[in-house]
């Protein structure tokens, strides 16, 4: 039985003209734990929106969890992945409450037209009580800070019962004081709920110490990967991160 649930080969995206991710190839096995790192604009966002169906393959195959998600099959598939971005800005007025933006994510595996029952109401508390955001629970989604904000988005992604996490720049815009908490709060959630996760960030500093396999981005290509301590040696990050030639290399 083939333990890997993502494997990329060869993938490649273009937009127009631009290639945006070139002949990434890649295989994540059951539980890992991936450390995603690399400078601004070096493809790590689409890669995960690429996993997630968000994105179709120019050329090259991407499969997750023995599916296609740019097909048909990435609707259903998309129920299976929870995505947690970096905090976006929320209109204060929005009519919304914390347990209501959490039951959202409900909705993939009920559909639009069933209403949450008992079983999808203990779910949502569940994810609340998780990440220790009870007591927000009623409370309107534009009056949180932005690290409360970021605990609703990682309850939201606990909510759909995920098999993989993708983490894309979860501590950005966050108050470097809660950076932090944020981190140990997806390391904890990793350990507890048997999911594999792939985690984006631009900042070593808040990497994961979980993350036992790193795989380095630049210029949309995989530029190496390997174990957390042969990929964060100082030299080599600083050869990443100051602009040296490109070399690809498959994970």
């Amino acid at each position: 039985m083939n333990n890997d649930v993502i494997i990329l080969d060869n993938a490649r995206v273009a937009i127009h003209d631009a290639v945006i991710l070139r002949d990434i190839t890649l295989t994540v096995p059951r539980g890992a734990f991936v450390g995603i790192l690399g400078p601004n604009g070096a493809g790590k966002t689409t890669l995960l929106t690429l996993l997630n169906g968000l994105h179709h393959p120019t050329s090259g195959s991407v499969t997750v969890l023995g599916r296609r998600p740019h097909t048909h099959e990435g609707h259903a598939l998309r129920s299976e992945i929870g995505y947690v971005a970096q905090v976006d800005p929320v209109d204060r007025r929005l009519p919304i409450s914390v347990r209501e933006t959490v039951m959202v994510a409900r909705y993939g595996r009920l559909g639009w037209l069933r209403r949450p029952g008992p079983k999808d109401r203990a779910c949502v508390a569940e994810a609340l009580a998780a990440v220790d955001i009870e007591h927000l629970a009623d409370r309107p989604l534009g009056h949180l800070s932005g690290g409360e904000y970021q605990r609703v988005a990682i309850a939201r992604a606990l909510a759909q019962e995920p098999r993989i996490f993708l983490f894309d720049e979860p501590t950005a815009s966050i108050d470097p004081r809660v950076q932090s908490e944020i981190v140990a709060l997806v390391e904890a959630i990793h350990k507890t709920h048997d999911v594999t996760s792939l985690y984006v960030t631009h900042d070593l500093n808040t990497l994961p110490m979980s993350c036992t396999t790193v795989m380095l981005m630049r210029d949309g290509a995989v530029w190496a990967s390997g174990t957390r301590d042969e990929m964060l040696d100082e030299a080599r990050l600083t050869e990443l991160y100051a602009g040296a030639p490109v070399r690809e290399a498959g994970v």
